[in-house]
């Protein structure tokens, strides 16, 4: 049975206290959250040998996750990735966002809230309700993010919601991920295997330009296991753009079933995540920019370089309100919004 203790973290600049969640599962396991943005602040998985390793990136402290720019561990919404030029028609009606990338709209802003945390058997939930006054977005969203950690050294991340009138909802979270369990090394001889042929392409600005690309003789090919730096330097104009990967892969499947997503694997510590999702995307970024980092350093002081971390995120389409070609992430009044995310963690 997993044991959930929970303690103070310490207190924002603004004078509000944040609490820390910590799961431990009968096997050893554990996962620490915070009540400041519902973050995922640290991952213990025992490695080939037994031995603990945290394999998440973030802070050992709240400045930290006040100052820091790469959202490590974080609940994202109302919507992640970015949205062109922070504006939609829905109904025939402009909906304006908060400007926070450039001209656009970038994850949302449920990362620098603080949520009040209940503890529901095995499961730490936080409820939440987000306003249209907050972000711009059309209806006032109720719903809950829920962490679980399972026996068999699974976490599972559950999101609902319901909104008061038709609006636009994806949800996930950004967790930088480093299975060797060591601050300062890369993942780049990570192995990584995506169930998808397909991905979006992006322009200069990261956001999607509507055409789906085939991954077939590309270096967004993950279909056979490789390692995640086998072709991250190669001459390839997606790549440049990004410097690096940071682009969202159209998952095989159907959405709303929950199925086998990607594996990840590191030699050193033999440590494998296994990825499963309701969603029909993920999107694969790899740290290209976390060396830049606005926090003055992560957990233990470390200074993260570059491909120091990876994040796989389940997702709908980004920036699907201005793609029509793109499936709806539309959640019409009334309606209920469900996600669902694993990463179940083994050892070689």
């Amino acid at each position: 049975m997993t044991q959930i203790t929970a303690m103070p973290f310490g207190m924002t600049t603004d004078g509000k206290e944040v609490t820390r969640y910590i799961l431990v599962s009968g096997s050893g396991m554990q996962v620490s959250v915070l009540s400041y943005g519902c973050t995922v602040q640290s991952i213990l998985v025992p490695d080939r040998g037994g031995t603990l390793r945290d394999i998440a990136l973030g802070y050992d402290n709240l400045e930290g996750y006040e100052k820091g720019s790469s959202y490590f561990g974080a609940f994202i919404g109302r919507y992640a990735n970015r949205i062109r030029d922070a504006r939609f028609f829905l109904n025939a009606k402009l909906y304006c966002l908060e400007n926070n990338e450039g001209n656009n709209h970038l994850h949302g802003s449920f990362a620098h809230r603080i949520f009040d945390g209940v503890i529901r058997d095995d499961a730490v939930v936080f409820p939440f309700v987000s306003l249209p006054s907050e972000e711009g977005y059309p209806g006032t969203l109720r719903g809950e993010v829920l962490y679980r950690l399972t026996e068999d050294n699974a976490l599972e991340i559950e999101y609902t919601a319901t909104s008061d009138e038709d609006t636009v909802v994806n949800l996930t979270n950004h967790t930088y991920f480093n299975l060797n369990g060591r601050d300062g090394s890369d993942i780049l001889n990570h192995t990584l295997k995506i169930n998808s042929d397909s991905f979006t392409e992006i322009n200069e600005e990261h956001l999607v330009t509507g055409r789906i690309l085939d991954v077939d003789g590309t270096p967004f090919d993950f279909q056979r296991e490789k390692e995640i730096g086998a072709e991250i330097f190669c001459d390839d104009r997606q790549l440049r753009l990004a410097s690096g990967y940071d682009h969202n892969l159209i998952l095989h499947g159907s959405a709303g079933e929950l199925r086998e997503t990607a594996v990840v694997k590191s030699r050193e510590s033999g440590i494998v995540m296994t990825m499963a999702t309701t969603e029909p995307c993920v999107q694969l970024y790899t740290g290209n920019l976390i060396h830049e980092d606005a926090a003055p350093c992560g957990k233990s002081g470390a200074q993260y370089p570059r491909f120091g971390g990876f994040c796989l995120e389940a997702q709908r389409f980004p920036d699907s309100m201005n793609q029509p070609a793109f499936p709806t992430a539309v959640l019409r009044k009334g309606k209920k919004y469900f996600q669902k995310t694993v990463y179940r963690f083994s050892a070689l």
